[in-house]
Parts: C-alpha cells; structure tokens; sequence
C-alpha cells in the first residue's frame, strides 16, 4: 500500500494534461517501469471505467490502486491522485478571494503541455497494439474517432463501439449468436469574493448534497462539468457568477490531477476552506463506490464471450476518443518550434529510455518559465 500511495502522490503532483495525460502516465509508471499490470489489463480498466460516471482517469487510478493492494490500496490510490490537486486549488482560491486574481502559470504550461503530447503519443502507440485486435476494430477506432471530431457526445460513442462490437459477434458467428452466456452489466444512468462567508449548516449541506449529485450522475468531458455547474451554482442557486465559473474551470484545467477538483475552487468561493471540503469530497465520494462496486464484475465481464466482445469495442472507442482529446490539446498547446521540439525529443527519450516522467515534467517546467523570462 505503501508503493501504491506514493506512486499516485507523484503522480497526482505531476499529472497535467486532463485524463488523457493521466492515462498515458499511469501506463508509463504502472505497465512500462513497473510491470504492476499487463497491457491487456490496463486497456480493460479503461473500458471498464468508461461504463460508469464520474473522474475517468482518477476511477482508473483508483482500480489500479485495488488490483495492487486490494482495498486499502483502492483508497491509497484514490486519495493520493486527488490530494495534491486539491490543496493546490485549494491554494489558488484562496489567491483568487483574497486578492481578486489567481497566480500567472501561463509561462510553466507553456513547456509542460508539449511534454505531455509526447507520453499521450508514446502511450497511444503503446496501447494500439494490444486494442486493435483486427481489422474490424481499426474500423472501428477510426470510425469512433471521426465521430467524436465532429462532435458526437462521448457516451453515446461508446455505447455504440459496444454495440457494433456484439453485432459484429453475431454476424461471424450467427450460430452462437444467442444470449447464453450474456452478463447483465449495471450501467449508471445520467447523462470574487466568498457568497457566504458565515455559512450556516443548511447551506453547506446544500453544497455537499448537489456535488454529490454531480459526481453521481456526470458522464463526459469537463464541458460536461462546465454545464452542470453552471446549471446548479450559477443558474438555480446564484451562488456564484458565470466569470467565476469560468475562473475556476480554468483553475481546474490548468493545475495537475483531477479536472473534477474545479469543485473545490467553487466550494472555497462559496464557503471557505470548509466549502472547499465539503464540495471535494462529495464529487469524488461516487466514483469509489462505483469502482468499489465495480472491482467484483471486471473480471466477469472479461470471462464471458459476449461482454467481453462487446469490453473490446469499448476499449477500442475509449482509445479513439484519447486521441481525438490529445489532438485537440495538441492544437492548442503545440504553437511554434519551441514547442514541437519540446514535444518530439520527449517522445524519442521515452522510447528510448525509461527515466521517470517528472524528470520531463520539470525540464518542460523550466524551459517555458525561461521562454516567458525572455519573451
């Protein structure tokens, strides 16, 4: 427990880069340096956490924890990944009610996202080989990946990779193409200055229960978020205006770990440091639950034909949608040749040695706060 623990509170200190960076690193650390799991396993737990909403990546992280140290490393795991993000944020809303600003970290992302294209990149390539089992699923794969560049919600992409892949199962063994054998799987369904400075015990209560339901309910990427805090903090309960909403999107985009500790900005906003955690726990309280409950059917749903068919096409569109998320990042973050530099000599030393990921973090780090110096 104790290896799981510290691994995670690296990795949660160094995890920029939104869930797909998270499970590029993770693979590195879990797969490549240590030989914790298996390839197979890992692309399994991706799809498997998939199924479910809430953090993907900090689900993974949290399932990998149990298949190390079983259940105190299932909350070793979790806790350590979501931790240093959220004293960070912590910290910046804390900047941000004070003095009405956050600092600037333009200057570090500036290096550091570049490094975290080139383990996306070395990581996909890695994965590509264990996904693709057949040249249905590479149809697959770049069918789902279309799809998502043209906007088509993420659930229903896979959902649909499921889909496909069991109806391709009947189709090349129409015999056997019954319903013996077939596993029910259990889905979720769902798609300034501090307001309050004295809150009283309703009001906190309030916050706590409506990111509960948040964490409960939420599929999707941090748009989805975006929507559903809007929804609920800015448009039904006023607690917080729609710039600092954005202010604490941004904040939760631009600090380590989970994107999902955007609640712990609005939670200080609204009502201090016990805001801050009240509103951190309640939105990632479901997704150990869910991974807690969801530890007891992965291996199942390996074992029988028809759901593991059907975990392949989920697999398989889940790797689909990383790229299409790191394509997207790598638009933004990939600007000059500083920064395609920075992104390919990370690739090439990651398949060419096996140093630590912080060692590019922080080289990425240093060189974008001297290109700001300078500029």
């Amino acid at each position: 427990m104790r290896d799981v623990a510290l691994l995670f509170l690296k990795l949660g200190t160094i995890a920029f880069g939104g869930p797909a960076a998270h499970t590029a690193m993770m693979r590195d650390e879990l797969v490549r340096r240590r030989g914790w799991v298996t390839d197979e396993r890992f692309v399994d737990l991706i799809g498997a956490t998939n199924l479910i909403p809430g953090p993907n990546s900090t689900e993974l992280a949290i399932h990998l924890g149990f298949d190390r140290a079983r259940w105190r490393g299932l909350l070793a795991a979790g806790l350590c990944f979501i931790l240093p993000a959220a004293l960070m944020v912590t910290a910046l809303a804390w900047a941000y009610v004070t003095y009405g600003q956050t600092p600037e970290v333009r200057g570090v992302l500036y290096g550091v996202v570049p490094v975290v294209i080139g383990i996306i990149a070395h990581a996909l390539f890695g994965l590509l080989r264990v996904v693709i089992k057949n040249v249905w699923l590479a149809v697959l794969a770049v069918a789902a990946l279309a799809a998502y560049l043209l906007g088509v919600n993420e659930l229903l992409i896979l959902a649909s990779g499921a889909i496909l892949a069991a109806a391709a199962r009947v189709v090349r063994h129409p015999l056997r193409g019954r319903l013996h054998g077939l596993v029910a799987v259990p889905l979720a369904v769902g798609s300034g200055h501090p307001l309050f400075p004295n809150p009283g015990g309703g009001q906190l209560w309030q916050l706590f229960a409506t990111m509960l339901k948040i964490g409960s309910v939420l599929y999707g990427s941090g748009y989805v978020l975006l929507a559903f805090l809007r929804g609920d903090f800015v448009d039904r309960l006023h607690w917080i205006t729609e710039q600092q909403l954005i202010d604490a999107v941004s904040i939760g985009q631009v600090t380590p770990g989970p994107v999902f500790t955007t609640a712990t900005f609005i939670g200080y906003v609204v009502a201090g440091p016990i805001g801050a955690f009240l509103a951190t726990v309640a939105i990632f309280l479901p997704s150990f639950l869910f991974v807690g409950l969801l530890t007891r059917l992965t291996n199942t749903i390996r074992s029988s034909p028809w759901t593991s068919v059907m975990l392949d096409g989920v697999n398989v569109t889940a790797l689909a949608l990383m790229a299409g998320v790191s394509y997207q990042l790598a638009r933004t973050a990939i600007v000059d040749p500083l920064t395609v530099a920075i992104a390919v000599v990370t690739l090439l030393l990651l398949w060419r040695t096996k140093l630590n990921n912080a060692w590019y973090i922080a080289a990425g780090a240093l060189i974008g706060l001297a290109h700001t110096l300078i500029a």
